[in-house]
């Protein structure tokens, strides 16, 4: 476990080694993770939760019992409800995004895939999602789970990372190159 701990760190790390461990060991990967792309698409779709999860004025009761009752409702499993509920305990509930990220970068590299994080000046529709990943798969010889996010100051475009690779194809770094460009024009 250690060389699949390395790629994650600080404080979202542990918690999301702590998890992929308890998974694990309990023979719930898949279900863990299908749980938590669902609280992922839950803190995409709503403010209002985005808020509750990032707010430093609530209490941690406030935020964990809120939560609770959140995942209750979604049908979120029982291993990741509690883990949730230690998160929020612990206030660390602003990571939980980053814990998910990280643990989604273990669950890849123990199933030997490559974790792509792509930003998008919206969100990408599934046949899009498809389409990026069997061209990244292409280009880097392995299956690729792409970790999608949304960055409306991208303007449009996209920028795509594969480990220490980057490839910055926005709007707004075309933009930017284009103003250092002229810059020597005038």
């Amino acid at each position: 476990m250690a060389a699949e701990t390395s790629i994650v760190t600080g404080i979202s790390g542990r918690y999301a080694v702590a998890l992929f461990e308890m998974a694990r060991d309990a023979k719930l990967l898949d279900a863990v993770a299908s749980d938590l792309d669902q609280i992922q698409d839950m803190l995409r779709e709503s403010e209002e939760l985005r808020r509750l999860v990032e707010s430093p004025v609530l209490r941690r009761e406030e935020q964990a019992r809120a939560m609770a009752a959140l995942l209750e409702r979604a049908g979120i499993g029982e291993l990741v409800g509690r883990f949730v509920g230690v998160v929020a305990q612990n206030r660390r509930l602003f990571q939980l995004r980053k814990i998910i990220s990280d643990f989604r970068a273990l669950l890849a590299r123990h199933r030997g895939e490559t974790v792509a994080q792509v930003t998008s000046a919206t969100p990408l529709n599934p046949g899009q999602l498809a389409a990026l990943k069997a061209a990244l798969k292409d280009a880097v010889g392995r299956d690729v789970n792409i970790d999608a996010r949304v960055d409306a100051r991208l303007i449009g475009g996209l920028v795509v990372q594969v480990g220490s690779r980057m490839v910055d194809a926005s709007v707004r770094s075309r933009l930017e190159n284009m103003k250092v460009a002229m810059k020597g024009v005038a």
